[in-house]
């Protein structure tokens, strides 16, 4: 089923669900094979991509709001640049602070393992959120369906320039695991289009000052592009500014991607871009919370089948590993925003 054909139940599930109370008999779980009580008064360390990124800032206010709920504390700890390098000392505060739990947006699929191997010798819960790591003992809280995100992306851009002219990808860091997923469907369903051209891949880092740097190289380079897709709301938000001052370039240039509604509400509204997709960043942080203090807890164990529920989002269910994400559980389908429906949201 396409995404579009999906909008009411993403809209109800996904966006909406912050403000939602769906009737779930307490903090429990549901399990195929474990059971038992939540620990109270644990801690956990929550480690961004970065402390800067916006995208990663309402994430943790997801993660941390359900561990507050659940009586545990949590603490935020990252470097400012999007490196495995700058994680790595926070994965060590962690451990010597004896916390039961650390939830990690991967700057690295495998360069975080040895730290992480560490910390799960060490006895604690280790979940990756948003971007996974390729290291064993951990469980992946997908915000949606990696290939359904990058054919969905492509798509998007196919239906708004005809499904004909070059394009390119403006990136977040090259080693993103969820970025290089994202792209490497985005390059399979290209084959469907045999008149669009993947020119080229550049990288913002996730830095506005970066990210406008490789945008007017990527213009200057290819001054006939139809199409750019930024799979990252710094990206796409920098991008949109840009194009929003320099109007003349959207008469050949569209642009779509992955963006944060209240980032993109502006430059939908005056047309500078048509449509862009997400999911709730905050439900994706909660579900990851809910997990990480289950898998602390001993109420919920890393086996395909097991379920857990997330209050205020729904029950959710352990799948196996596959195409190099595993074992994983699925926030939902992502969510397409048009200045139909933007103004409405708010995260």
């Amino acid at each position: 089923m396409k995404i579009k054909n999906r909008t009411a139940t993403a809209l109800v599930s996904s966006a909406l669900a912050t403000v939602l109370v769906v009737g779930l008999s307490g903090f429990g779980l549901a399990s195929a094979s474990a059971s038992g009580t939540l620990k109270k008064g644990q801690t956990f360390y929550l480690i961004p991509k970065d402390t800067l990124n916006p995208y990663e800032t309402l994430e943790d206010g997801g993660i941390k709001a359900a561990l507050q709920a659940l009586g545990d504390k949590a603490v935020i700890s990252s470097g400012t640049v999007d490196t495995a390098a700058a994680q790595i000392p926070s994965i060590q505060a962690a451990i010597q602070a004896h916390a039961a739990g650390i939830v990690i947006a991967g700057n690295d699929p495998s360069a975080l393992c040895p730290s992480l191997a560490q910390a799960h010798a060490a006895g604690l819960a280790v979940v990756s959120a948003d971007s996974d790591v390729t290291c064993p003992n951990h469980l992946f809280i997908n915000q949606a369906n990696t290939q359904q995100i990058g054919t969905s992306e492509v798509d998007l851009l196919a239906n708004e320039i005809g499904k004909s002219g070059e394009i390119a990808i403006l990136s977040a860091a090259a080693t993103a695991t969820n970025q290089n997923s994202w792209i490497k469907y985005m390059k399979q369903e290209l084959k469907k289009y045999p008149k669009m051209k993947l020119v080229t891949t550049v990288y913002g880092n996730d830095d506005p000052a970066t990210s406008l740097t490789v945008l007017q190289g990527l213009l200057s380079a290819y001054p006939t592009l139809r199409g750019i897709i930024s799979p990252t709301t710094v990206g796409i938000s920098t991008s949109a500014q840009y194009l929003d001052t320099h109007k003349s370039l959207l008469k050949h240039l569209t642009l779509t991607g992955l963006g944060l509604p209240s980032q993109m509400k502006k430059y939908v509204l005056d047309g500078t871009v048509k449509k862009f997709e997400l999911w709730n960043p905050i439900n994706l942080g909660k579900l990851a919370g809910y997990a990480v203090a289950n898998l602390a807890s001993g109420t919920l164990k890393i086996k395909t089948g097991q379920t857990f529920s997330a209050p205020g989002l729904g029950k959710y269910t352990i799948l196996p590993a596959a195409a190099g994400t595993g074992p994983s559980v699925v926030l939902g389908p992502p969510f397409v925003f048009t200045k139909a429906n933007v103004a409405k949201f708010n995260f």
